[in-house]
């Protein structure tokens, strides 16, 4: 199936000269949503994780079913100040500014491995970001996973070392 006719280009979005990439149209449609989870499952299936951790908010949208037609743990990271227990942060730098990510503490333990799941990498430093804070709480990384890769935006550099595995590359 080819899943790049279930994502939509939206030319000038959300700024002009940004090439917004819509994946609602694939999560719309049964068979592809269907199929996007089945896949992201079969390229993980061999790394026996214990967890799924996802990045809010799109990376809940394919974490927490791949979490289920696994039968693993799903771990939300969220912004900052949505988490209700204790948690710790990482931070990422955008364009102009920054961003931060949480993850309650006991979310994860040594000797867990997890999968991270988002659905595009760009300039990967939200991903980073996430990485640190499952590695901080003692968990092994196995593998990163997006729906879409933005290739010009060279986001697999930032995450050097790490499995990255993308279903659709621009």
């Amino acid at each position: 199936m080819d899943l790049k006719k279930h994502i939509f280009d939206i030319p000038d979005f959300p700024s002009p000269g940004i090439i917004f990439r819509d994946i609602t149209p694939l999560l719309q449609n049964r068979e592809t949503f269907s199929y996007t989870v089945d896949l992201l499952a079969e390229k993980i299936k061999d790394l026996n994780p214990t967890h799924v951790v996802a990045i809010e908010s799109r990376g809940f949208m394919f974490g927490a079913p791949l979490a289920y037609k696994l039968g693993l743990g799903f771990v939300p990271v969220r912004k900052e100040g949505k988490l209700p227990r204790e948690s710790i942060s990482a931070s990422y730098d955008l364009e102009y500014g920054s961003n931060t990510l949480e993850i309650h503490t006991d979310a994860l333990k040594p000797g867990d491995k997890v999968v991270i799941v988002d659905d595009v990498l760009a300039t990967g430093g939200t991903m980073k970001a996430t990485v640190e804070l499952c590695e901080k709480l003692g968990a092994k990384v196995e593998a990163l996973l997006f729906v879409i890769e933005l290739l010009a935006l060279e986001g697999r550099e930032k995450l050097a070392g790490k499995k990255v595995i993308s279903l659709v590359q621009y």
